[in-house]
């Protein structure tokens, strides 16, 4: 029985994973992976062009093939199921060669815009890899090739190793100052004589150059898948820190026997040609690099799952601050309604009452005030003057200094000159 799920990343019915990769729920890495790759060939948009149940098909391999690829999303479903899943979680890879210009468009924005873009390998790729009918070219150990390689095609190198080289450890990589998007791909020998991808790494920008490795260094190395849980990150930003090293993938691959090994660089901008330099080294002089590598990967680990730890602990403290923070803003709002209140009242206590005391006061004093106006009013208009009269203006009622007698003293002052 299927279930119907939401999303675009997921097939409209969901069936069990190993039932659509034809696997038992035993079976290792490298046999998922092998059986992944022969059905994703096999309903590949490419060569289904008019085929709508092999597009269906192409798009439940990868859905499944994303969980069981995946240790933690594994577990997850094989204790629960479906149900354990956060479905906005898988991601699917898309073929750029069956999108069409509109949406290619809309991918390489996105893409510019920092969103990790899974991408799938050209089935015209895998299908003449698988025939043998691909050109080689041979790049010898010590040695670095440069190129440029049209988008969606792939260059193709042989590498080949002897017994001492092996025993040592074989470092392949590839950088692109004008950061290009490509992909490093591992080919086996497969037993038609043409050659099944492997192993793929994406580049990933660091500084100004984008770059891509792959290291059989006889000691378990890791991969960094930075669209692991892509969809999810992008949901939620503050998970970006926490799921940042999930994506940190254990390589199948560990070391390498004598002989010629293929590797390839394969095309994946939007639009234009990957330029590129593909280079390879004996790790034998560099024994202290790769004790470094271990011991800085053992680190990282370490500081996964303390970060798993730590989100629990980061959620809950994050869940009790804005508990605490919508506490803050109530009752701050409840302290500030109450001190409104308390103006409130004193407001109405004292105006309600002085306006009262105060207009009473103030119309006793005015009528005390009009009333002694009108008395001496009174008063001056009927007392008489000095000649006898009752009218002030005529004769005022005080001398004033200016109207002082001065005869006298001037007829002395005329009596003492002569």
């Amino acid at each position: 029985m299927g279930s119907k799920v939401e999303g675009s990343s997921a097939p409209a019915i969901r069936r069990d994973p190993y039932e659509v990769l034809c696997v038992s729920r035993d079976s290792t890495d490298q046999e998922i992976k092998s059986a992944y790759r022969k059905l994703a060939l096999k309903y590949h948009p490419d060569k289904n062009t008019n085929n709508p149940e092999a597009a269906e098909h192409f798009k439940e391999v990868a859905y499944s093939y994303s969980i069981l690829s995946d240790p933690e999303k594994r577990r997850q479903y094989d204790s629960a199921g479906f149900e354990a899943l956060d479905t906005d979680g898988l991601d699917v890879e898309i073929d750029l060669s069956n999108l069409g210009t509109v949406n290619t468009v809309f991918a390489a924005l996105f893409s510019k815009l920092g969103v990790p873009i899974k991408t799938s390998i050209s089935a015209t790729v895998l299908e003449e890899a698988l025939n043998g009918t691909v050109t080689i070219r041979p790049l010898p150990i010590g040695t670095s090739v440069s190129g440029k390689v049209e988008k969606q095609c792939a260059h193709f190198f042989g590498v080949t190793i002897n017994e001492q080289q092996a025993e040592a450890g074989l470092v392949v990589r590839v950088t692109s100052t004008a950061q290009s998007k490509f992909k490093l791909l591992y080919f086996e020998q497969d037993a038609n004589g043409g050659y099944g991808l492997a192993l793929q790494e994406d580049c990933e920008k660091t500084g100004k150059v984008t770059s891509a490795g792959m290291y059989f260094l006889h000691i378990q190395v890791y991969r960094m898948d930075s669209t692991v849980n892509a969809l999810a990150i992008a949901k939620d930003p503050e998970a970006a820190f926490f799921k940042r090293l999930e994506g940190l993938q254990p390589c199948e691959i560990s070391q390498l026997k004598a002989g010629t090994h293929i590797f390839a660089v394969y095309g994946d901008n939007f639009f234009k040609t990957a330029s590129y330099m593909i280079e390879a080294l004996c790790a034998k002089t560099y024994e202290d690099t790769t004790q470094k590598l271990k011991e800085v990967e053992s680190q990282i680990l370490r500081k996964r799952s303390e970060l798993r730890q730590f989100e629990t602990e980061y959620r809950a403290a994050l869940a009790r601050y804005q508990e605490v923070t919508n506490r803050y803003s109530q009752e701050k709002q409840s302290v500030n309604e109450l001190l409104k209140q308390r103006d409130c009242v004193h407001s109405s206590f004292t105006v309600s009452r002085g306006l009262s005391s105060s207009t009473g006061s103030a119309g006793h004093m005015n009528n005390g005030s009009t009333a002694e106006k009108v008395s001496s009013e009174d008063s001056k208009a009927g007392s008489p003057g000095e000649d006898g009269t009752t009218d002030g203006k005529d004769k005022p009622t005080r001398k004033r200094w200016y109207n002082l007698n001065m005869r006298g003293s001037e007829k002395k002052l005329s009596e003492k000159d002569t």
